[in-house]
């Protein structure tokens, strides 16, 4: 008889630039347990991707049979080309009694909300948007206009943070991190903390 403990599904979300993915890597880093989701993928690999570990590579018309058996806990299409949580992957993951990061849209994380699957969700917010404007800009990556299409995104995306389970403030890495580790490995954490980020959202969205 098998009594491994199962592993735990957690959804991760967060507007672009406030430092999702350093934080999970916190996570990754802290504990063997835990593994970042890889999601199925229509789109060509990249140099240097390999198949499972980086994505699961698959055809278009196999993408959507996966669809229509209800294959994915989520899916969305990102510029032409469609992405998904494969429903096995996590399962046999967590089966094994490894927890899955499932880094993710706000889009995707509504969808397995609204399917009902078990989960703890998080959302990263950054203490402003001022703040949030400077580190994208601080990045380099994007022009002007698409910095300004992600903070329009970034206002959208954190009026659904309210329906997350909770809400980490990240104007700190090394608080940030220290949170997000105590929510997921070692399963605590503060009302009091989450009702002041709750206040700093609200204000921030005023």
């Amino acid at each position: 008889m098998n009594n491994k403990q199962k592993g735990r599904l957690y959804v991760i979300s967060a507007p672009s630039g406030a430092g999702k993915s350093s934080l999970i890597q916190s996570i990754l880093d802290t504990s063997k347990n835990f593994e970042l989701s890889v999601s199925a993928t229509t789109r060509k690999p990249r140099e240097g991707e390999e198949e499972g570990k980086h994505y699961f590579f698959i055809e278009d018309n196999e993408f959507d049979a996966l669809i229509s058996k209800h294959a994915f806990i989520e899916y969305a299409v990102v510029h032409n080309h469609k992405y998904g949580t494969l429903k096995s992957h996590i399962e046999e993951k967590i089966n094994k009694g490894i927890s899955v990061i499932c880094d993710i849209d706000v889009q995707g994380y509504k969808l397995i909300k609204d399917a009902s699957i078990e989960h703890t969700s998080i959302f990263i917010i950054p203490p402003s948007l001022e703040e949030l404007e400077i580190r994208l800009i601080n990045r380099g990556l994007d022009s002007p206009a698409i910095i300004n299409t992600r903070l329009n995104n970034a206002k959208k995306e954190l009026k659904f943070a309210e329906e997350f389970d909770y809400r980490i403030l990240n104007d700190s890495y090394e608080t940030a991190s220290m949170d997000i580790i105590d929510i997921v490995i070692d399963g605590k954490s503060s009302n009091n903390k989450d009702k002041i980020n709750l206040k700093i959202l609200r204000d921030m969205l005023s």
